[in-house]
C-alpha cells in the first residue's frame, strides 16, 4: 500500500507513561487489570497550541449495523454521544478532544460487523486467526499535517481489532508521535502498544492509557489529568 512520508516531529515527547488501568469494549479478558497509577509527565512540555493533534480510533458502536433506535443498555459496548452512537473507545476519544483539542477521526470498515455482540465476538476472533486485514471505509484526508496522532481501539480478544493493522500499514508515521488508549473489560493494554512500535517502527510510541468500559462513561476527570500530563491541551 502507498505510505507517506512525515517529517520528524516526535522528538518533544518522551517515550514512557505509565499505563493508567480503570476496570470496555473487549472480546475476552485475561488477567484482572493492575490497580491504576499516575502518569508521569512528559520530560519535555511543548508549547500549548504547538501539536497538530489528530485523535484517530475504532469503536464498535460506529462499526456495526446498529438497528435505529437501539437500547444502548443492551449492550455494554454500544454507547450514546450528541454525535450518535458510538462505543467505549469512542466515549474516550470524545473526552480526549475535550482536554487536548484536535481532530476526531472514526475509523470504519467497508463491512460492518454484526449488530449481535456475540456475531462480532466470533467475526473478531476468526479475523485475529486469519491475521486479516478488512478493507478501511474512512481515510485521512491530509496526513502529513499531524505531528500527534492518538490512537483508540477496544482489546479484542487479547489485541487490537484487526482493522488497526490496516490503519497502520496504510499510513507511514515515521518522526510522530503515537499516544496509544485502550477500553477493555480487564485485560488492559495487553501487548498492543508493542504492536503499534512494530508497525511504526520510526514513530515515538508512548506506552499509552487505559480505561475500563464500565468507566467510560465517567473517565472525563481521569482523562483529563492524564491529557495534562502530556503538555499537549490547547
Amino acid at each position: 500500500m502507498k505510505k507517506y512520508t512525515l517529517p520528524a516531529t516526535a522528538a518533544m515527547l518522551a517515550l514512557s507513561l505509565t499505563a493508567c488501568a480503570f476496570s470496555g469494549e473487549e472480546m475476552q479478558s485475561s488477567a484482572a487489570a493492575p490497580a491504576a497509577s499516575a502518569a508521569p509527565a512528559a520530560v519535555q512540555q511543548a508549547a500549548p497550541g504547538s501539536h497538530k493533534i489528530l485523535i484517530a480510533y475504532f469503536a464498535y458502536g460506529e462499526n456495526a449495523e446498529i438497528p435505529d433506535g437501539a437500547d444502548a443498555s443492551a449492550s455494554a459496548s454500544i454507547q450514546p454521544a450528541a454525535d450518535g452512537m458510538t462505543g467505549n473507545t469512542g466515549l474516550v476519544a470524545r473526552e480526549i478532544q475535550k482536554s487536548a483539542g484536535g481532530e476526531l477521526f472514526s475509523i470504519r470498515t467497508e463491512a460492518p460487523y454484526p449488530a449481535s455482540y456475540d456475531a462480532t465476538v466470533e467475526q473478531g476472533r476468526q479475523e485475529q486467526q486469519q491475521n486479516a486485514r478488512p478493507a478501511l471505509a474512512s481515510h485521512i484526508e491530509d496526513p502529513a499535517s499531524y505531528d500527534v496522532i492518538f490512537l483508540g481501539y477496544p482489546n479484542w480478544w487479547g489485541d487490537m481489532p484487526m482493522a488497526l493493522y490496516t490503519f497502520l500499514d496504510e499510513y507511514d508515521f515515521s518522526g510522530k508521535t503515537i499516544i496509544p488508549f485502550c477500553t477493555s473489560g480487564g485485560s488492559a493494554l495487553s501487548d498492543t502498544v508493542e504492536a503499534i512500535r512494530t508497525a511504526e517502527p520510526d514513530a515515538v510510541v508512548l506506552d499509552g492509557f487505559h480505561v475500563s468500559g464500565s468507566s467510560a462513561a465517567r473517565s472525563g476527570n481521569s482523562v483529563d489529568n492524564w491529557v495534562r500530563s502530556l503538555h499537549l491541551a490547547d
